[in-house]
């Protein structure tokens, strides 16, 4: 028979002292002051340097009424370049789209060299002046170009016209989409799809009915700052435009012509709608976050 008294499974387990660790843990958390302070730090900062001159812009665009706002809105030159700001978004996004999901799949789901590589060159528009990306264009597309002799040769208009434009603005945007979905990506790892291909799925079948159900938050989020930065793009498309008026100038353009032609009012007309169309990018986002908040925490778990 077991001696209770060395019999160890007959007692009851040890307690382990709580009240220790709560004082220590008590003893290194924020002063309540500290606390507020910070939250008020940040909202001084936050209403000083982002709302504040947001709402200037609102002001200024509505000072002399709605009449004169609606009359610079609807300006010949000011819809010319609300129409080509949608139409290089519009081209821009979707092309970034299928390069930024073909590089994100490429980087996590295989091993090659080069890879380091190819990373480093997705980031390269975060490391580059949009101004020296739009020159990038001009040296090889210009008159005096590495390629301006054939273009011309075949009438092909690339420089001071929409294809520039484009063309541009998808060099400045194409990390935002790539660099959302590869740490998602690589966090998810490749399990689903190998169960997926062990059943009998081919690539496509995999892509559309595992992968793209597990970024598809991370895809949506990438292509809202894509086409934000995209309506927003000044450098680079400064300096491929020509501003050529009413042809070649975006939303940003047509600011700075306007601004510097002392027609303030409508500078800020037009200023604001382009800051209304990044509100409404940030509502949409804001709004997803709300109504699909324990979706999207569950998909980025996988």
């Amino acid at each position: 028979m077991s001696n209770p008294a060395t019999d160890y499974s007959l007692q009851d387990p040890p307690k382990i002292p709580f009240e220790p660790l709560i004082e220590r843990n008590s003893s290194i958390s924020e002063p309540t002051w500290v606390r507020w302070s910070l939250i008020f730090v940040a909202i001084l900062f936050l209403a000083l340097f982002l709302l504040l001159p947001l709402i200037s812009v609102f002001t200024e665009a509505l000072r002399n009424g709605l009449g004169p706002y609606f009359a610079a809105i609807v300006e010949p030159d000011a819809l010319s370049s609300i129409k080509l700001t949608l139409i290089a978004a519009a081209i821009a996004v979707p092309l970034n789209l299928a390069l930024g999901v073909s590089a994100a799949w490429c980087i996590t789901k295989f091993e090659f060299r080069g890879k380091s590589l190819l990373i480093s060159l997705i980031d390269l528009p975060f490391s580059v002046s949009p101004v020296v990306a739009g020159l990038i264009y001009v040296l090889i597309f210009g008159r005096q170009g590495y390629l301006g002799p054939w273009v011309m040769d075949h009438d092909i208009k690339i420089l001071f016209a929409v294809p520039g434009i484009v063309l541009a603005t998808i060099f400045v945007t194409f990390p935002f989409i790539a660099r959302e979905l590869i740490p998602l990506m690589q966090e998810q790892g490749t399990d689903s799809e190998q169960a997926a291909l062990s059943l009998g799925a081919n690539g496509w079948q995999t892509f559309w009915h595992v992968t793209l159900p597990n970024i598809k938050w991370g895809l949506l989020y990438g292509v809202l700052l894509c086409n934000a930065r995209a309506m927003g793009e000044f450098g680079a498309v400064s300096v491929v435009s020509g501003h050529i008026r009413g042809e070649t100038n975006t939303m940003p353009l047509q600011i700075e012509i306007l601004y510097n032609e002392y027609s303030f009012s409508a500078a800020f007309a037009v200023a604001s709608l382009l800051a209304g169309l990044a509100l409404v990018t940030l509502g949409v986002k804001s709004f997803l976050e709300w109504r699909y908040g324990d979706e999207l925490a569950a998909g980025r778990k996988h």
